[in-house]
């Protein structure tokens, strides 16, 4: 099956220095907007230069150069520049950009892993190259955990001793090729003692359902992103459904764009839930319907 995703998201390629080609898939992007007029934030972020007033909603504006740790974008240069405004994690954000180049259409299965070489700091989801430039895809959600830290209790979620009991014996597989996400994800689980493998690559990941299958040990509760480069939420979704070696998993999607569409688009490829990352609650709680989905299976 071809993905929705791959069909239907392409690369907006942009400048946050004179010469290095950055890119955000285009799912993420409301709109593109000239540099408007900004007003001030008290207390905010340095990063935060301040607030956009677009069609009469009030947009915190990021100069993701300075975020990035690039040098920050000067008052001579905000004339040529755009604020993309992008709808992430449940928040709508404008990120203040040097130029915008163009659209692209894009094979994700074609993205790279970034190099390990890079570090933790590395805000990169991946690599690509068009037109022989390298594309660099930003880790919008590692930004976002930057310049807008998660309150203590976002992170952590509510569960009684019986509830833990019923998720701990399940093979638990978590896949996001976002470090904060991963991250989010398993500090949700570590608070709660609950055992699970992580991946950050969907090829990876169908590969270790496989294997695990072959064990006599299938996984599970498989919990994906939605939009990584090589095969996506919506493909891998696919794939273990189509496999009856692996077709008993619950699978929980989850996206960071606030949309309807992704939604509709995970049950349709077979998965039985969806969820706008993040929210440990709200994760743990669709997990606990994947614990009681195994239980009917086995009795």
């Amino acid at each position: 099956m071809k993905s929705k995703a791959s069909q239907s998201q392409g690369l907006l390629l942009f400048k946050l220095s004179q010469t290095q080609l950055f890119a955000l898939g285009t799912l993420k992007i409301r709109e593109l907007v000239p540099f408007t007029p900004l007003s001030q934030i008290p207390q905010s972020h340095p990063n935060i230069l301040g607030a956009a007033t677009i069609r009469g909603t009030t947009i915190p504006v990021v100069d993701m150069a300075a975020a990035v740790g690039y040098r920050p974008v000067s008052d001579a240069e905000l004339a040529k520049s755009f604020i993309i405004i992008t709808d992430c994690q449940r928040m709508v954000i404008g990120f203040l950009v040097r130029a915008i180049d163009k659209i692209i259409e894009c094979n994700w299965r074609d993205i790279e892993a970034p190099s390990s070489n890079l570090g933790k700091e590395a805000f990169l989801t991946g690599v690509t190259r068009f037109e022989d430039q390298l594309v660099q895809l930003l880790d919008v959600e590692l930004l976002l955990s930057k310049v807008f830290p998660d309150s203590p209790g976002a992170k952590r979620a509510a569960l009684t001793d019986v509830q833990r009991e019923r998720l701990k014996p399940l093979n638990i597989l978590l896949v996001d090729d976002s470090k904060v996400a991963r991250k989010q994800l398993s500090d949700a689980l570590d608070a709660l003692n609950i055992p699970y493998r992580v991946t950050a690559d969907g090829k990876e990941a169908l590969t270790i359902m496989e294997q695990a299958a072959a064990e006599m040990q299938p996984i599970d509760l498989l919990v994906s992103d939605i939009e990584m480069p090589g095969l996506d939420g919506y493909e891998l979704a696919f794939e273990v459904k189509d496999n009856p070696k692996l077709a008993a998993a619950y699978i929980i999607l989850h996206t960071s764009l606030s949309s309807e569409i992704s939604v509709s688009q995970a049950h349709q490829v077979g998965a039985n839930e969806a969820l706008t990352k993040f929210d440990a609650n709200e994760l743990i709680q669709a997990m606990l319907r994947g614990a009681d989905n195994a239980a009917r299976l086995l009795g």
